[in-house]
C-alpha cells in the first residue's frame, strides 16, 4: 500500500500516514500481530498519566515542549486502536442497533486520580519556560490540554476488538461514553487544514498537527461527556459507537473472533554453514574474450528535497526526540530526494538519456536489465516495459533483478556476461522509489530516498583494456542478517523495516572480505603491488555515512579516499552507487579517467563490488535526462475486452 507524501499550501512536505493513520489490515492476521504493529507505531514507552504527573511534580521537565510532547504521546496511546480501526459515531441511544456484529459499544476503565494528574500538568506548564515560541506553544497547549483534562478512561488496558452492543449490555458493570447534548456542528479540523498546519519550528509543527488529530478524536463537548453504564443511559442521550473503518478491519475482527491462529511462517531448516570454498573475484580481462566498454551514465534524481527539518516537522507518534542535527550526526544525511513520479517514469527518463548519451539506437540494444528492490510492477517486468517504451523491438533478454543495495555490481556482472553472448550493447537501469513505502518508520524515513540511473555497456574490441576490470558478488549469511531489511513486512504494516545492528554486522563482514580480496589481487596494470594500491577513489553504496566510514576504517579504507553524496541524496539502494559516481564527476572529484572501487551491500545480506576504469566523459548532463517528463509511447488504445481475449486465444 503506497503512503505518498504531499506538498501543502506552504510548499512543505507532509507525510499524511504519519498523522492520519492507515494500517493495512489485509496483511494482519492476529490480534498479537496488530499489537506488535501498534507498539511499534505508537511508542511502547508512551508515558502514562501517572508518569507525567511524577515527572511534573519532580521537576523533570525543563521546558514546555517536553511536557506537551508527553501529553500528546499519552493521548495517542489512549486512542491507538480507535484511530487505526474505527470511526467514532455519536448516536442517540434509542437508535443504536442491539444485535449487529459490525457496530461496537466500547467499554472503559475510569481514569484513576484524573483530577490530580490534570492539575499536575496544568501547574507544571504554567511554571515552565517556552522551548522556542511561547505563542505557538500556548496555541498547542490549549488544544492538547482541552482533550487531556477531559480524558475519562485509562489508556493501557484497551482491547483492540471492542464489545458488540449486545455484549456490552450483558455486562451490567460495564461503562461507556454518554453525552447528554450533542452539537452536530462541533468544530473539527479538516483534512487539508491538518496538512496545511505550519509552524516555524519543525518540532512544534509536528506537535501542533498531532494536537489537531487528537482534537478530532473527540468531536463533542468534552465537558458534557461521562462514563455511564448502558443500563442507566436515557433513550434520548447519546453514546459513541465504533464502526470499522473499512471492510479489511471488519474482516480482521471476524478472524480474531473465530480464533484464527494465523499462518505459521517457516523458520530456518538448518544451521548456517560457511561455504566449502569461497568463489574468487572475476578478473574480467582473464575470464572474458569481449572487453566491456562503458559508453554512457545518466541519472534521474528526485525533484523534491526532503531536508532533515522536513523529517522532524513530520515526526509522528512513533518518533524519538531527535533533532535535525541528530539525524545528520547519526547518518551523515542533511537531505534526501523524493519524486512524485512513478518508478517506471524515472527509470525511463534515465534510460532514454543514457541511450542518447551513448548515441545508440533502439535496434542496437540486445538486453535490458532493471535493478531495483522497490518495484511493485510484476507484469510486465519493468525491464520489458522499458524495452517497449524505448522502441526496442526485441532483445536477447530483458529482466528485473533484485539485489537491493548491491544492485550496481550485480547488474554490471550480468551485463558483462550477456555481452559475451550477444556482442551488442546492453542497457542496465538502477532505480528506487522509497518515499511512498516508508510510512511512519523513523529509521527508514531518515535514510532512504528516490532516484534512478542507467548505463550503456557495449562490447569493445578483443585485446582492448576493459572498462570494468574486476567483479564480485556475494549473498546470504546468518538469518538475522538476511532479514535485516524487509519490505513489504506484514508484521509492520508492510512498511520498510530496518534492524540496524544486523545491517552493521553484514556490512562489516563484507567490507573485510572485499578488502582482503583486493589486497590479494595483482595490480591490473601489470606493475608491482596489489590492486588495492591502484585504486584512485572509493565510491561505496551510500548506506549511512557514519557507519560506512567507521566500518571502512576498520577494513583499511581511509575516509579521505571515499566519496559520499548521501548528505544531499540519501540512500537510493540499487541506484546509490551510479548516482554517486555521477555526482563525483559533477563535483570535479572524478576529473580524469580514474580507477574506482565501488562496493555495495544491503538487504538479503547481498553484497558485491566492481572495479572500474571510469572516464568522466561518459556522464550525460542531467538536464538531458530529467528536465522534462518522459511519457514514452502510448499503451493500448482501448481497455481490454472479451473481444481482445478471443482475438488472442480463439
Amino acid at each position: 500500500m503506497g503512503k505518498p507524501f504531499v506538498i501543502n499550501r506552504h510548499g512543505r512536505l507532509v507525510f499524511p500516514s504519519n498523522f492520519l493513520v492507515e494500517l493495512d489490515f489485509s496483511c494482519i492476521e492476529t490480534e498479537e500481530q496488530l499489537s506488535a504493529v501498534v507498539r511499534r507505531d505508537f511508542e511502547a514507552k508512551a508515558p502514562t498519566g501517572a508518569d507525567i504527573r511524577e515527572r511534573a511534580e519532580s521537576g523533570s521537565y525543563a521546558a514546555r515542549y517536553e511536557l506537551l510532547r508527553d501529553v500528546a504521546l499519552n493521548l495517542f496511546w489512549a486512542n491507538r486502536y480507535a484511530m487505526t480501526m474505527y470511526e467514532k459515531r455519536p448516536m442517540r441511544w434509542r437508535d443504536v442497533p442491539r444485535r449487529r456484529d459490525d457496530i461496537f459499544l466500547p467499554t472503559f476503565t475510569p481514569w484513576a486520580d484524573a483530577a490530580q494528574k490534570v492539575a499536575a500538568v496544568e501547574s507544571c506548564y504554567e511554571g515552565l519556560p517556552a522551548a522556542w515560541d511561547a505563542e505557538a506553544e500556548e496555541r498547542i497547549y490549549r488544544v492538547l490540554f482541552d482533550v487531556y483534562r477531559h480524558k475519562l478512561h485509562h489508556a493501557s488496558e484497551l482491547a483492540a476488538v471492542k464489545r458488540t452492543v449486545a455484549q456490552a449490555l450483558a455486562e451490567p458493570a460495564s461503562l461507556t461514553y454518554c453525552i447528554t447534548d450533542l452539537d452536530p456542528d462541533f468544530p473539527v479540523y479538516g483534512h487539508q487544514e491538518i496538512l496545511d498546519c505550519s509552524e516555524e519550528v519543525p518540532e512544534l509543527e509536528a506537535l501542533h498537527r498531532m494536537a489537531m488529530v487528537l482534537h478530532n478524536q473527540y468531536p463533542w463537548n468534552r465537558a458534557d461527556a461521562r462514563l455511564e453504564s448502558p443500563a442507566r443511559i436515557d433513550d434520548d442521550e447519546f453514546v459513541v459507537v465504533f464502526v470499522p473503518r473499512n471492510r479489511d478491519v471488519l474482516d480482521f475482527i471476524r478472524r480474531v473472533k473465530r480464533g484464527h491462529p494465523g499462518r505459521e511462517r517457516p523458520g530456518p531448516v538448518g544451521e548456517t554453514t560457511r561455504p566449502a570454498a569461497t568463489v574468487p573475484p572475476v578478473i574480467v580481462r582473464d575470464r572474458f574474450q569481449i572487453p566491456p566498454r562503458l559508453e554512457a551514465l545518466a541519472v534521474a534524481k528526485g525533484e523534491q528535497i526532503c531536508r532533515n527539518e522536513d523529517v522532524i516537522r513530520n515526526s509522528a507518534y512513533s518518533w524519538s526526540p531527535m533533532t535535525a542535527s541528530d539525524i545528520s550526526r547519526k547518518t551523515g544525511i542533511e537531505a534526501r530526494l523524493y519524486t512524485d513520479r512513478g518508478l517506471d517514469e524515472i527509470s525511463l527518463a534515465a534510460a532514454a538519456a543514457a541511450l542518447a548519451g551513448a548515441n545508440r539506437r533502439p535496434e542496437e540494444i540486445a538486453g535490458v536489465i532493471f535493478c531495483s528492490c522497490t518495484s511493485t510492477r510484476m507484469l510486465p517486468s519493468i525491464a520489458t516495459w522499458l524495452s517497449g517504451q524505448l522502441g526496442i523491438y526485441q532483445t536477447h533478454a530483458s529482466f528485473d533483478l533484485v539485489a537491493a543495495c548491491a544492485g550496481f555490481p550485480y547488474g554490471l556482472t550480468e551485463a558483462v556476461r550477456m555481452i559475451q553472448d550477444v556482442r551488442r550493447p546492453v542497457l542496465v537501469v538502477f532505480a528506487e522509489k522509497f518515499s511512498d513505502k516508508i510510512g511512519s518508520v523513523r529509521t527508514s524515513r531518515m535514510i532512504f530516498g528516490d532516484g534512478a540511473a542507467a548505463v550503456v555497456l557495449a562490447p569493445g574490441e578483443p585485446g582492448d583494456a576493459p572498462d570494468i576490470e574486476v567483479l564480485q558478488t556475494y549473498a546470504s549469511g546468518p538469518v538475522s542478517e538476511v532479514n535485516s531489511i524487509i519490505w513489504p513486512n506484514p508484521a509492520f504494516d508492510n512498511d520498510v523495516t530496518v534492524w540496524g545492528p544486523e545491517v552493521k554486522a553484514l556490512v562489516k563482514r563484507y567490507l573485510l572480505q572485499m578488502m582482503g580480496e583486493l589486497r590479494e589481487l595483482p595490480s591490473p596494470d601489470g606493475g608491482a603491488g596489489a590492486l588495492i594500491e591502484a585504486i584512485d577513489l572509493v565510491v561505496p553504496h551510500q548506506a549511512n555515512r557514519t557507519m560506512v566510514e567507521e566500518l571502512g576504517g576498520e577494513a583499511g579504507l581511509a575516509p579521505e579516499h571515499m566519496y559520499f553524496n548521501i548528505d544531499r541524496v540519501g540512500n537510493v539502494s540499487a541506484a546509490s552507487i551510479p548516482i554517486a559516481i555521477y555526482d563525483a564527476v559533477a563535483d570535479g572529484v572524478i576529473d580524469r579517467p580514474m580507477r574506482v572501487f565501488a562496493p555495495g551491500f544491503g538487504a538479503g545480506a547481498v553484497a558485491g563490488y566492481a572495479v572500474l576504469r571510469l572516464d568522466p566523459a561518459i556522464v550525460v548532463p542531467e538536464s538531458a535526462g530529467f528536465g522534462a517528463r518522459v511519457d514514452g509511447s502510448p499503451g493500448p488504445l482501448h481497455p481490454p475486452s472479451t473481444e481482445d481475449v478471443r482475438a488472442a486465444f480463439g
